[in-house]
């Protein structure tokens, strides 16, 4: 992968070097700069889980992509600096607080020195800054809080709260090294099975230092802090032109 073009990408100018800072400002700079979006499930285009494919739509188009995309072309971004990084299958919760089947979700677990991190930059709303895998720790950053807490000998919970107090639980996942093609099975259910909350739904998200901004199929959601404002979109022309307008894409 040309790595140098996905730094490019999103605004890192330094040198990066294998330590926790660096980690920490390229995931947060990810999620600034390149949105969660499925735009191509609604326009009848195939995504395919080949890196060359991706690199292409995502750092050459300049588009975005959903988490087998984001998050395989991130791993690969690690991997070239150097750090040590692996794959992991994820079970996304759903509003009854049920996971959902493995490989449901791609994410990712950074070894820093000894010290683990669970990053993911294809989660659309979630943590901005890797999250320590500490199961007494409770993060907090711009995305809200966060805890990994153990659920048995082989399963982890990643746990959000908008307040630090009520959490609820947003993916099950273990340690298991997974690899790009273990996911092609769930990528194929999840742009054509009628059941997939990405059938159902076309979406542009991307985070920024003072909210979020949502496009999804008719309303414009602006996030500021914990103020939503939302705004009807009347039109296919006038979801473009927000396309444009708030994430830089034009199809």
């Amino acid at each position: 992968m040309n790595y140098k073009n996905y730094l490019e990408r999103i605004g890192y100018s330094e040198k990066p070097e294998v330590n926790y800072e660096t980690l920490k400002t390229l995931h947060r700079k990810h999620l600034y700069s390149i949105p969660f979006e499925n735009l191509d499930i609604h326009r009848g285009k195939k995504i395919i889980l080949d890196i060359n494919l991706i690199e292409e739509k995502i750092l050459n188009n300049k588009r975005g992509g959903f988490c087998y995309e984001l998050n395989s072309l991130f791993f690969e971004l690690l991997k070239e600096i150097g750090f040590d990084v692996k794959m992991l299958s994820a079970r996304v919760y759903n509003d009854d607080e049920v996971p959902g089947d493995e490989f449901d979700h791609m994410t990712l677990l950074v070894n820093i020195d000894g010290e683990e991190y669970l990053a993911d930059v294809g989660f659309g709303d979630s943590f901005i800054e890797p999250v320590q895998f500490n199961p007494d720790f409770v993060f907090e950053d711009d995305g809200g809080f966060f805890q990994i807490v153990k659920e048995n000998e082989k399963h982890f919970k990643l746990l959000r709260s908008e307040d630090g107090v009520l959490f609820t639980p947003k993916y099950l996942f273990s340690k298991d090294v997974r690899k790009l093609s273990d996911y092609t099975e769930a990528c194929e259910y999840t742009q054509t099975s009628p059941k997939s909350h990405f059938t159902k739904n076309k979406l542009c998200s991307i985070a920024n230092d003072w909210g979020r901004v949502t496009l999804v199929n008719d309303k414009l959601v602006i996030k500021k802090g914990r103020n939503k404002d939302e705004k009807p979109v009347r039109s296919e022309k006038e979801f473009n032109e927000n396309l444009l307008k708030y994430f830089g894409i034009s199809i």
